[in-house]
């Protein structure tokens, strides 16, 4: 896809789409970022008092691209929100995104960037490139149930987590095939599931936030407000799934 075509799309977009509210928000509530499964060694770390490691790998969005510094991609807001909510206890959130990567590249680096960090719970951000390259999903799919079995055979506790609503994605006509298939991978492998597709929707057509609130001006990568209500929804959904307490309402406003 040209960079006008995604520009072209973005744009009408942001036309078709209901105007949102001002401030924008994205809520949390507890349906959107509930899981679906347990994290036994987050819970244990957190119980415990003992230091929680947290490994987040993939590609571009992990990484940070479209943020105005690095301290604004998702792996640090992440961390700065499970500090604010659990204090006193010492988390570490590690960034191992890598910009263009796809699958087969992360499980290389599975080894250096994930076993070999002493991590309770890897966050694995996977398939938004080969959806943009237009791979076969089915090869894909695959690639994503040996990794996440490869991790599950470390000990780890795992979360998936899927594409992001925005509209160079929108524009592939596989996007929907590569989120049933994480989505299925998940269930099968009885490892967590972080619904970013649907929570970015869900803000965008309840008016809560523009799609540009929350997509930079590639249409593919968040931008500052987006990474951190990603990760305000995140650590939300971590701490949900250790058992630590109800999710509730609170919400991220843009200034």
């Amino acid at each position: 896809m040209t960079r006008g075509a995604v520009a072209a799309l973005f744009a009408a977009l942001l036309v078709s789409a209901p105007a949102a509210a001002a401030p924008a928000s994205c809520p949390v509530s507890g349906q959107a970022v509930t899981l679906a499964a347990p994290l036994p060694h987050v819970t244990e770390s957190l119980a415990s008092g003992d230091p929680l490691r947290i490994v987040a790998i993939g590609s571009s969005s992990t990484a940070g691209a479209g943020a105005s510094a690095s301290d604004h991609s998702y792996p640090a807001r992440l961390s700065h929100h499970l500090t604010q909510s659990l204090p006193g206890l010492d988390i570490t959130v590690l960034n191992k995104g890598v910009n263009g990567e796809i699958g087969t590249d992360m499980l290389k680096r599975f080894q250096r960037d994930v076993l070999e960090q002493d991590a309770d719970l890897v966050i694995w951000q996977v398939a938004a490139n080969s959806v943009l390259r237009n791979a076969d999903p089915a090869t894909a799919e695959a690639v994503i149930r040996d990794g996440v079995r490869l991790l599950k055979a470390a000990g780890l506790d795992v979360v998936l987590m899927d594409l992001q609503y925005a509209p160079a994605m929108l524009d592939k006509p596989g996007h929907d095939e590569m989120q049933a298939r994480i989505a299925r991978v998940a269930a099968e492998e009885g490892v967590g599931l972080f619904h970013r597709f649907a929570l970015m929707r869900q803000w965008v057509q309840a008016r809560q936030a523009a799609m540009a609130d929350l997509v930079g001006p590639d249409g593919i990568h968040h931008n500052d407000f987006g990474y951190d209500c990603i990760a305000r929804a995140l650590a939300a959904s971590i701490q949900d799934a250790a058992g630590l307490r109800p999710v509730g309402h609170a919400s991220l406003h843009r200034p």
